[in-house]
């Protein structure tokens, strides 16, 4: 391109000198690569006209480049000078010395070619952004001058809508990936263009041309002064690479705050009550109290955002709104006492803290983590508020569908996915085939392992593995036993949220009791509301079956973290930690990796405070009893 400016300017200059004597009428044009619409496409080569005066009084050249016209006239000493309508010409070059020739004039104008002056693109309007239409099917190529005014128009618009709250999320999507390409073409065509520039403008040495076509050869060609003289009027184009680069950052950021527009919108009070929600005694109640009722939502789709599952497996925000709502009023359906949205809520939360607070998500894969959070959103979907047992007894068509076998946890799973079969609830629509198939076997394996009759072979098959001298643990297994221990988890918590968490479960029990007792079936466990020890029940239930599956849960992280913990110890979750002094890091000597166990403290509490009601229970039966038994004082006689 500057090769030809060069040869082009240079016969000009020489046409001035010689006068362009013996010059025919005939005009001669020569266009290279022109496009129809007399500008050119980013890359394409300048269309070049050259004119040849018969009177030999001026010799003109048209040189079409970026959409304008730049005539180049060539006058001899004392001849003619450019058209009328052309714009003022430069300053006069310096009278000439004693004894050298005297210099003809050069002229150049720059016009506009591919629209008109009143046609240029000032900042639009708000009635004319109304009348934009976002659709994507009849852009223009992302390698063409319309482009990058089409991207720019678009881009605008969808700030205005999305402060409106105005747009979906495919839309916005569409136009932001049409934006981002038209950035990279003019990426790729800026950086091929500088290198040219910086080998062709090499080539013209001062000795070549006027100092003003060298001046106009910098600002037109390589850009440098462009920015300073360019007209109010105009539109903006990309200076320089780094320029494509900051824009192309600029789409980027736009897209990722666009993307949090895009989300849910939380109550402010939900979003008080999530601030809290890294802590292992977390309050779910009062996350109930300010969710109106719809913890799960907002827990659940928080918990999917702040791990990145919603942007790295491409789930739609609606989609995802419209699943965890559609699984909270599963949970509702039965109006139980515990299991419920609340529940599920609570598990949860305990998982994310597994995940977060051990260093638990540095060992498992987007998909595991993705895998897991969701089965613990859905491990007691549509639960009915009575155990397998009873549905075994009774008969019921759950019990019959899946041959007496896990017969809440099948239904849980089966009802869930079927629920994801529903295009406004498919999460999992952008997931490969392979992806599908693995997320869904983990989701199977860990909600079947919450089924109660696995525990102790659960528990049993883990602590003989860890007994091994190099033990390598299955990952579904091992989020299988922390889902399992998350479910059972609420006596390791706070006093107040697992004595509130008792009275629930014991209510749910009882309505159990209750529909035997009209069935003719005996009763369950703890389900006679006559009968039921609730403290001397919890302790038995802390000591046998939490404070156990804690301890092995808590052996199994330690396992399968150390390595990590040894080989980077930039997690502060990951830091070992003393037995002794919980909370605070153990010198480098230690031996053995060690993770936080708050439920530690929580079980010995809980415990405590049950033992000291068990008394208090046992001494008011004493007393009860003696009373029924003691004889009835006489009736008094009269005298």
């Amino acid at each position: 391109m500057m090769r030809r400016g060069k040869a082009l300017l240079e016969g000009s200059r020489q046409g001035s000198v010689d006068g362009g004597s013996g010059v025919s009428d005939k005009e001669l044009v020569h266009k290279c690569h022109s496009d129809p619409g007399g500008g050119r496409a980013l890359g394409a080569a300048p269309r070049t006209v050259r004119h040849r005066s018969a009177s030999g009084a001026a010799r003109k050249c048209v040189l079409t480049l970026d959409g304008y016209s730049y005539v180049i006239v060539a006058s001899p000493p004392g001849g003619a000078g450019a058209p009328r309508e052309e714009a003022p010409r430069p300053p006069p070059p310096p009278a000439p010395r004693n004894g050298t020739p005297k210099q003809g004039g050069l002229t150049i104008v720059r016009r506009s070619s591919s629209r008109h002056k009143s046609e240029s693109c000032p900042t639009p309007t708000d009635e004319q952004l109304d009348q934009l239409s976002l659709d994507t099917d009849h852009l223009p190529a992302v390698d063409t001058p319309d482009a990058c005014d089409k991207a720019a128009l678009r881009l605008r618009y969808l700030l205005r809508q999305l402060n409106r709250g105005e747009i979906s999320a495919e839309t916005l999507q569409k136009n932001l990936q049409y934006a981002a390409r038209v950035l990279e073409a003019v990426y790729i065509d800026e950086t091929k263009r500088l290198a040219d520039e910086d080998d062709e403008l090499s080539e013209v040495q001062p000795d070549a041309v006027p100092p003003e076509v060298r001046e106009w050869l910098a600002s037109t060609f390589t850009r440098q002064l462009a920015t300073a003289k360019r007209k109010s009027d105009e539109k903006p184009k990309f200076r320089s690479v780094a320029h494509a680069i900051r824009a192309g950052i600029f789409v980027d950021r736009i897209y990722r705050r666009v993307t949090s527009t895009a989300l849910m919108q939380f109550p402010q009070d939900v979003v008080r009550v999530l601030k809290t929600l890294d802590e292992w005694s977390f309050d779910v109640f009062a996350l109930f109290e300010a969710a109106a009722g719809a913890p799960l939502k907002y827990l659940g789709y928080e918990l999917l955002n702040r791990y990145g599952m919603i942007h790295k497996f491409k789930v739609p925000p609606t989609i995802l709104e419209s699943f965890l709502s559609r699984i909270e009023e599963g949970y509702c359906k039965f109006n139980n006492p515990y299991h419920n949205n609340l529940h599920a809520a609570d598990v949860a939360q305990t998982v994310h803290y597994m995940l977060c607070q051990t260093g638990l998500m540095n060992w498992l894969s987007d998909l595991e983590i993705f895998a897991t959070l969701v089965a613990a959103v859905i491990h007691d979907f549509e639960h009915t508020g009575t155990t397998n047992n009873f549905h075994v007894m009774s008969g019921s068509d759950t019990a019959l569908l899946y041959n007496d076998r896990a017969v809440l946890e099948n239904h849980h799973i089966s009802a869930a996915f079927r629920l994801i079969k529903d295009e406004e609830c498919n999460i999992l629509q952008n997931l490969s085939r392979d992806e599908f198939r693995e997320f869904r076997t983990l989701v199977i394996d860990m909600v079947l392992a919450t089924d109660m009759s696995f525990h102790f072979q659960q528990l049993k098959n883990m602590r003989s593995l860890l007994t091994l001298a190099e033990p390598t643990v299955d990952k579904s297994k091992a989020a299988s036993l922390v889902l399992h221990c998350c479910d059972i988890s609420h006596p390791a918590k706070r006093w107040d949220l697992h004595h509130r968490w008792t009275m629930s479960l014991l209510d749910e029990f009882f309505l159990q009791g209750d529909k035997e007792r009209e069935l003719g079936l005996p009763f369950s466990p703890l389900c006679d509301r006559n009968n039921t020890l609730v403290a001397e029940s919890q302790i038995g239930f802390i000591e046998f079956i939490v404070e156990p599956s804690m301890g092995v849960c808590a052996d199994m992280l330690e396992c399968i973290l150390g390595p990590l913990h040894s080989s980077s110890k930039t997690g502060a979750s990951q830091e070992p930690i003393s037995e002794d002094a919980p909370g605070k890091i153990a010198n480098e000597t230690s031996t053995k990796f060690k993770i936080r166990k708050p439920w530690v403290a929580c079980l010995s509490d809980n415990k405590k405070i049950w033992k000291e009601q068990a008394a208090k229970d046992a001494e008011a039966r004493a007393k009860a009893e003696e009373e029924a038994n003691s004889p009835p004082a006489p009736a008094p006689t009269e005298e």
